[in-house]
């Protein structure tokens, strides 16, 4: 899940300041980590503690877990309405269809045992806040992609996988001639990130396309980058430079989990 956190590390400064140039500086002035990161660690946790409980178990200490992440680290470029979410116990999911779902997923893909299961686990961590079915389906084609990439290592037969629920018909060159405005909703975002990663010949290279898109580049970034880590491998030197930008306490789950199920 490293590769989704270099991602929006390296995506941070490039949001509200886009770059459409693959050749751009990595670690900026104001890198830091941001909410994309703050809520994979809280997925990534929740699997620790609770991957094998039932569903309503699981996603009800996934919620408190996530609420207890938000409050931990406020002002990390959460939505309102998560933010919302987040201070209130009560509230339900609010059917958002934003990339929120998409972009904390990739604990998923590691954690998995069958792509039945990364589908399963996917949509019980969209579902407590992102139960649009567009929301749903956003998280669950991120992880499901990221399972082939680790198991399958066949781009050919992912992109089936992932044409079977939307239609990659944009190609990256394209979509930074047409310098899209912001758009932070799965459909909006997904298909685009997981096209940078068939188009990447590397790791690196595939967070450098996904940041070049514009946009919401540090989401797109952390969803391409979560797949791309599981077909690629983890980048060594990405990996080292990421963790000098994220808090202890965030590196000691990333590596409790990262040494029980990144295989």
């Amino acid at each position: 899940m490293s590769g989704a956190i270099i991602g929006d590390v390296v995506g941070s400064t490039y949001e509200l300041d886009n770059t459409f140039e693959k050749d751009f500086i990595l670690f900026r002035r104001h890198t830091r980590f941001t909410d994309d990161t703050v809520c994979t660690v809280a997925t990534a946790e929740t699997l620790l503690e609770y991957g094998k409980a039932d569903d309503e178990t699981f996603g009800t200490e996934y919620a408190r877990i996530l609420r207890k992440y938000v409050k931990k680290y406020p002002h990390r470029g959460y939505s309102g309405e998560f933010e919302r979410w987040a201070a209130d116990p009560n509230m339900g999911p609010y059917h958002s269809f934003g990339n929120g779902s998409a972009m904390r997923v990739s604990p998923v893909l590691w954690y998995a045992e069958t792509l039945d299961e990364a589908e399963r686990l996917a949509r019980l961590t969209a579902s407590v806040t992102h139960n649009h079915p567009e929301g749903i389906k956003g998280a669950v084609v991120a992880a499901g992609t990221g399972f082939l990439a680790r198991t399958v290592k066949d781009k050919k037969k992912i992109r089936e996988y992932v044409e079977q629920y939307y239609t990659l018909d944009i190609t990256c060159d394209e979509w930074r001639k047409r310098q899209m405005p912001f758009d932070s909703t799965c459909p909006g975002t997904v298909p685009i990130a997981l096209e940078c990663f068939f188009e990447s010949k590397d790791f690196e290279d595939a967070i450098r396309t996904a940041v070049s898109m514009g946009g919401d580049s540090d989401t797109i970034a952390a969803i391409t980058g979560g797949v791309a880590e599981a077909f690629y491998g983890p980048d060594e030197f990405l990996s080292s430079a990421v963790r000098l930008y994220i808090d202890k306490d965030l590196l000691a789950v990333i590596d409790e989990f990262t040494n029980k199920y990144l295989r």
